[in-house]
């Protein structure tokens, strides 16, 4: 609906994405032209080209992508997606050259587990989701179905992962839980024929295949961590291995190699080079969260691995070492920060960890882990010698920004975690916000922290705070329905906004003669700070809350962001929308423009940061 609207509007321009959604099984592919990397993020597909990091972008999907995968020949990009019970989920198939879609193809109920391009383009093979439980071939450059059938016998599992051979382009193979089937395609009649694969009093769940080169036999890797040698002829087991040393927490990749020798990646983050069929380990290495994807570049010499943690791999066959190649929050990101007066880093915060990022090349300077918690604001220090940091443990957590070693903690600053935070430009004083409702005031000093006033004022957690430039004054926003702009020299309340709303952000015009409010009633509030009276109010959002607000350094111009997935920006005195950015497939939870106006940042729930250019030249 939202979307609609601002057709006639000019749209932002993106500039680059830091986000990969490492949960897609085989996310990660590797383009057969050997220059990009292809892999999902929310509901968009990126291109990344490996030399020089430039992104494309398809859009076109409605919900989060579950499966991409890559023809062999790379003219076709296929893509699956998940949607609401009782809604169709939609397979796109890409034109990789063209950079749009060839064909969309709607069968499917609620997700698309997995998809497999036939070795000459011919089929698209895609499975249906557990509610779904089918099996469909189309025809790629039609664009339509040839047939289906339910894709597991009624006494098995679900389906789980599909593959074809890699020489005939009517033979493929589907497995799951309990099920392990190979079909013959009899195009004539439209038809496909199971034949099950005798797998004895072995029952395993089958989470990947990997197919020989000749087609002599097929490889299942399993969720107990052992894998499964079947002849693709006679569809009989030849071996289960290995029998002592499984692989921990399942196999969850599988690739072969052109010598023979098999690439295993496993649910603990390890990836192995395993030789022969007993598949022992003669090389590991271990990665930062599960291995997903391992897709390889040109015949092997390079390949690349991605982990359910978000990170991407670069691996040399010869060497068999790991390089982090790309990394990014795998959780909702909660709250972005710019230095003071500088455009060239920024930090962003999440659950377990904070990150410091560089602007222009979107490579991550600085990783604090802290784990299990979740850290809800992140903000620098004017003087830029330190971090300070909200955390749900009820900590105010500060670190140094070039080292990310912790200077101090002050532990119990709020009883029901610490969700808001703000420090005075001369660095001496932070005033934080918590879960309960109070706004606490601490002084720093060289060695201690004191808490010098706890003003309790509102009934439920404060979302965020702004400071005014000579520190005498602050603003808080709550969910409770009301703004209080607060005197930091007496202490006590100045003046405050009221309104049926949870507060979500708040801002203090560059001039700090008005603050402007948002929420979710969806309204963008303009209000007097000298005495708390209301100007105006302008309709933010069609649908869903706002989120994030920021002021332009010149004040001219204000940008929102929240659950309707769109950037958009504002002229402060007009209240018209002048541009409108669409690229997220999470909510936006913060926005910020950069202090030299060249670029906006936007983040949200589904780990994504987006830059995008600043379309007014200040």
């Amino acid at each position: 609906m939202a979307r609609e609207t601002h057709e006639a509007v000019p749209q932002l321009e993106l500039e680059s994405v830091i986000g990969f959604n490492g949960r897609v099984p085989t996310g990660l592919n590797v383009h057969p032209d050997g220059e990009h990397l292809v892999y999902p993020l929310g509901c968009t597909i990126i291109i990344q080209a490996l030399r020089n990091r430039k992104q494309e972008f398809l859009h076109g999907h409605t919900n989060n992508v579950s499966y991409v995968t890559v023809s062999r020949s790379g003219q076709y990009i296929a893509s699956g997606q998940v949607t609401f019970m009782g809604f169709k989920a939609d397979i796109i198939i890409w034109d990789y050259s063209k950079r749009e879609i060839h064909a969309r193809l709607t069968l499917h109920k609620a997700k698309v587990e997995a998809l497999a391009f036939s070795p000459n383009d011919l089929y698209l093979v895609s499975l249906g989701g557990q509610d779904d439980g089918s099996v469909v071939v189309w025809n790629v450059a039609k664009g339509e179905a040839v047939c289906g059938s339910p894709a597991s016998a009624p006494s098995a599992g679900n389906c789980l992962t599909v593959k074809f051979s890699n020489n005939n382009d009517a033979v493929f193979i589907t497995a799951g839980n309990s099920t392990l089937r190979v079909w013959d395609l009899d195009l004539p009649n439209r038809k496909i024929h199971p034949t099950e694969c005798q797998t004895g009093q072995l029952k395993r769940i089958v989470t990947c295949l990997e197919v020989s080169d000749d087609d002599s036999f097929f490889f299942c890797g399993t969720s107990s961590g052992d894998i499964l040698t079947v002849n693709l002829k006679t569809k009989l087991l030849n071996s289960c291995a290995p029998q002592k040393k499984k692989f921990s927490l399942g196999v969850t990749a599988l690739k072969t190699l052109k010598t023979g020798d098999m690439l295993v990646g496993s649910g603990d983050g390890v990836v192995s080079l395993c030789k022969g069929t007993p598949f022992k380990a003669i090389k590991k290495v271990e990665l930062v969260g599960g291995v997903t994807s391992i897709s390889l570049r040109g015949q092997g010499h390079q390949f690349f691995t991605g982990s359910d943690a978000a990170q991407i791999y670069r691996f040399n066959y010869t060497e068999f070492k790991e390089e982090l190649v790309g990394t990014c929050h795998n959780e909702a990101v909660y709250d972005i920060s710019f230095p003071f007066g500088t455009s060239e880093l920024f930090a962003t915060c999440s659950k377990n960890d904070i990150r410091v990022w560089h602007t222009d090349t979107c490579k991550e300077l600085l990783h604090i882990t802290v784990p299990n918690m979740t850290c809800h604001a992140v903000e620098f220090m004017q003087d830029g010698k330190s971090i300070i940091s909200a955390w749900n443990d009820g900590k105010i957590r500060v670190f140094t920004p070039e080292s990310g070693k912790l200077i101090y903690a002050i532990n119990n600053a709020h009883s029901m975690g610490v969700t808001a935070i703000a420090a005075t430009s001369d660095c001496k004083k932070i005033i934080s916000g918590g879960g309960e409702g109070q706004v606490r005031v601490w002084e720093i000093g060289k060695g201690f922290q004191r808490l010098i006033e706890a003003m309790k004022e509102h009934k439920s957690s404060v979302s965020c705070i702004k400071v005014k430039r000579n520190n005498t004054e602050c603003v808080t926003a709550s969910s409770d329905g009301t703004c209080i702009i607060w005197d930091l020299v007496r202490f006590v309340r100045n003046h405050m906004v009221l309104s049926s709303t949870l507060f979500r952000c708040v801002c203090y015009h560059t001039e700090e003669f008005q603050i402007i409010t948002s929420g979710s009633d969806r309204k963008i509030g303009y209000w007097e700070v000298f005495d708390g009276s209301p100007i105006r109010e302008l309709e933010g959002s069609l649908s869903g809350s706002i989120n994030g607000m920021d002021i332009s350094p010149d004040g001219t111009h204000f940008v929102t962001g929240g659950d309707d997935k769109l950037v958009k920006v504002w002229g402060y005195n007009e209240g018209e929308v002048t541009h409108v950015g669409i690229g997220h497939s999470g909510s936006i939870t913060r926005i910020k423009v950069c202090p030299n106006a060249r670029s906006i940042i936007s983040i949200s729930a589904d780990g994504a940061i987006l830059r995008w250019k600043y379309p007014l030249l200040s």
